[in-house]
This record gives C-alpha cells, sequence and structure tokens, in this order.
C-alpha cells in the first residue's frame, strides 16, 4: 500500500523545509545545530500541522544519522530499547518521540543515560506548551 501524499511530499533535508524560518533559515538554531554537526536534543512545540515530525525528519536526513519516530504515549518502553540498542550498534539515532508530555517516569529513567552519552538525540514533539 502505497503512502499518503503528505508522507510522500515530506521534506528530506532542512533545506526542503518549507516555513519555520527562525528555526531552519540561514543563521538560524537548527541550521547553525546541523551545519556544524553539533545536535542535541530539542522539544519542538506547536499546534497539529505546523510540520514538527517533518523538521525532526528533515534535521536527520541532514544529518545522514538514523531516524526513528515513536509515540510516548502507545509505544512501549521495549521499544525505546530496540532504539537505544540500534544507536549502541551502529551510533547515533535521531528519535522523535511524539506526545513527549505523555512520557511516563519509566520511560524517562531509562532514556536518559542514553540522552546523556549523545547516542540518542531525542527530538520531543508536542502539542502542550512546555513553558
Amino acid at each position: 500500500m502505497q503512502q499518503p501524499l503528505a508522507y510522500r511530499m515530506r521534506p528530506r533535508t532542512i533545506d526542503e523545509v518549507v516555513g519555520q524560518e527562525h528555526l531552519v533559515g540561514e543563521g538560524k538554531i537548527i541550521r547553525r545545530m546541523v551545519d556544524a554537526k553539533m545536535l542535541s536534543s530539542m522539544i519542538l512545540y506547536g499546534p497539529p500541522g505546523t510540520g514538527k515530525t517533518s523538521i525532526a525528519s528533515a534535521i536527520a536526513g541532514s544529518t545522514k544519522f538514523a531516524f526513528r519516530m515513536l509515540n510516548a504515549a502507545t509505544d512501549s518502553k521495549k521499544d525505546l530499547q530496540v532504539v537505544a540498542e540500534e544507536a549502541k550498534m551502529s551510533g547515533t539515532v535521531i528519535l522523535l518521540l511524539d506526545e513527549i508530555h505523555r512520557l511516563d517516569k519509566t520511560k524517562q529513567d531509562f532514556l536518559l543515560p542514553h540522552l546523556e552519552n549523545g547516542r540518542i538525540i531525542m527530538i520531543g514533539a508536542t502539542t502542550e506548551n512546555p513553558y
């Protein structure tokens, strides 16, 4: 079965992202991190449809790191363990964690050492205001 058009047209690199110039434009924070190859974990916040997933995917495509997507509410700790094992075996993995505001303490405790050692770069996506 073919993927929906939105998935097929999703930007593959940050150069293909339309809009969000304050994040991916020349000299802006995400562009600078990608250009310097010095990514850090981040949270992308905004209403549905504003490009959080697309930006995360484009960051991964621009860096050539492996990219995995999980949902904090519905995916299990076992799913996180699979990503952590992949990171351990192959190097850095960019993990988009959707609905990060729903990440429980057990999963937080599991992820922390992997984030601290830099094997997993987490991009949290949420519609909830983190401030």
